[in-house]
């Protein structure tokens, strides 16, 4: 008993060694994996754009089957992200007109009358405040700024610019809005002004959020408050949309009946646009249909639009009817556009259009990094990557994005197909049946041990 055991037990859990270790290496579980060059090797985070050869090559139809390891096989924390999430645009600034308002007591306030002298456009070219009764010798003030340059833009903030002193500045101000320059809203009350420098280090905050448009604004002291010399006022506007290249994939009929043509998609490509061409001048109402699955039931992803192709001039000149959003993104194999009416269409070619999205991970253990891709069983936990960008761009800057990280060169087999075939799970039966046998041999071994009589004592 005790030879077998010896025997037994070390092979057992050799066994079980073998199968946790071939769990843990995530080389058995994707098909391959591109190496990742890095634009800058200090960055805490870093994005991926897609390319076709990873749509092509993930299996999962919410690419879950994507995943970032570092040089010791460790998973990175990452996120995928819609194309344009990761790539902040620097805000437009536009300077504005402003002018300076005499020192008022707070009772004082709504009497304040100010005669302007306005262009035909409503801009402001010269105020003059008034005050009911004698305003008091005190630090308050304010200024009001013409905002009306903007015309129908929205106004995300105010960036005030003032002169350097060597005198500490904390004061709170209030933001109000008019159309008019005679009724007042109330934006916010009690916002810091904050110019402090101490050791070589200075604190500053001039930014009043405004959030939303307004033809005038005006900027006033609250309490005792003494204000800075004003030199300026910056407009900061909500940043432009990123400029992102859509991408075209052009399918070919599969398969076609009466009116119908069936395509078939060779990746999980995000697409949200469609459109069709044809080698001849057509004019045709298609409806466009999508699945995942051959035996499931065809989506409608469009609703019925018309579509046509001219071909003008001696040159040829083509032109044609715009794409078609779909509302939304859409990653089926297998698509059907149906015509009508039926007799009318002749072959077309399906053109499915998508922005890359951008995989985005954060730099944990040693370079080289490296993308691996396509598997059945593994899934990637997705991080709060999202909310990490713009906690970033908070405290830092508005128009920070992770550093880019490029595929290199050709990627390197792992498992291959075999990854994203089904896979059974044999291995953790087997596991558990391992486990089990080794209960029932050390259950054995005590029950012997119980058994054997102690020797006598001398």
């Amino acid at each position: 008993m005790k030879t077998w055991s010896r025997v037994v037990l070390p092979a057992l859990f050799g066994l079980v060694a073998a199968f946790a270790a071939q769990a843990a290496d995530y080389r058995t579980q994707y098909a391959e994996q591109w190496p990742l060059t890095l634009s800058s090797a200090q960055s805490g985070a870093y994005r991926i754009v897609l390319e076709p050869a990873i749509y092509r090559r993930a299996g999962a139809a919410d690419l879950g089957d994507l995943q970032v390891f570092n040089a010791a096989g460790q998973s990175l924390p990452s996120a995928l992200l819609a194309p344009d999430q990761p790539l902040a645009q620097p805000p437009v600034q536009r300077e504005l007109p402003w002018f300076a308002l005499p020192p008022l007591a707070e009772a004082q306030r709504n009497d304040l009358q100010l005669l302007t002298e306005r262009d035909t456009d409503g801009r402001v070219r010269r105020v003059e405040a008034r005050v009911s009764g004698s305003a008091p010798a005190n630090a308050q003030g304010g200024w009001l700024i013409d905002a009306s340059v903007l015309g129908q833009q929205p106004l995300a903030a105010l960036v005030l610019d003032w002169a350097d002193s060597d005198q500490p500045l904390q004061a709170q101000v209030q933001l109000d809005a008019s159309d008019d320059l005679q009724h007042w809203r109330s934006i916010a009350n009690d916002i810091p002004l904050v110019d402090l420098q101490r050791a070589g280090k200075r604190l500053l905050q001039r930014r009043l959020q405004v959030e939303g448009s307004a033809r005038y604004l005006r900027v006033l002291a609250q309490g005792d408050a003494r204000l800075p010399t004003l030199r300026g006022v910056l407009a900061e506007l909500p940043p432009a949309p990123a400029t992102l290249p859509w991408e075209w994939l052009s399918l070919e009929p599969a398969s076609q009946g009466k009116g119908e043509y069936t395509f078939k998609m060779d990746g999980r490509f995000p697409v949200s646009r469609a459109d069709v061409a044809s080698t001849d001048n057509s004019l045709v109402q298609w409806t466009l249909f999508s699945r995942d699955d051959e035996s499931a039931e065809w989506q409608r992803r469009s609703a019925p639009w018309i579509a046509y192709q001219v071909q003008q001039g001696a040159e040829g000149q083509r032109q044609q009817s715009a794409a078609q959003p779909l509302g939304g993104v859409h990653r089926d194999r297998y698509w059907k556009l149906v015509a009508s009416p039926a007799e009318t269409a002749t072959a077309p070619t399906l053109r499915l259009g998508y922005q890359p999205e951008v995989l985005v991970f954060l730099s944990q253990g040693a370079a080289p990094y490296a993308l691996a891709v396509g598997s059945s069983t593994a899934r990637r936990a997705e991080a709060p990557i999202g909310v990490l960008i713009e906690e970033l761009r908070q405290r830092n800057d508005p128009s920070w994005q992770p550093t880019l990280a490029r595929l290199e060169g050709s990627p390197e087999p792992l498992a291959g197909d075999a990854a994203l075939k089904p896979q059974h799970d044999w291995k953790a039966w087997l596991l558990w049946a391992l486990l089990g046998l080794g209960v029932l041999v050390v259950g054995g071994l005590a029950v012997s041990l119980l058994r054997q009589k102690p020797s006598p004592s001398a």
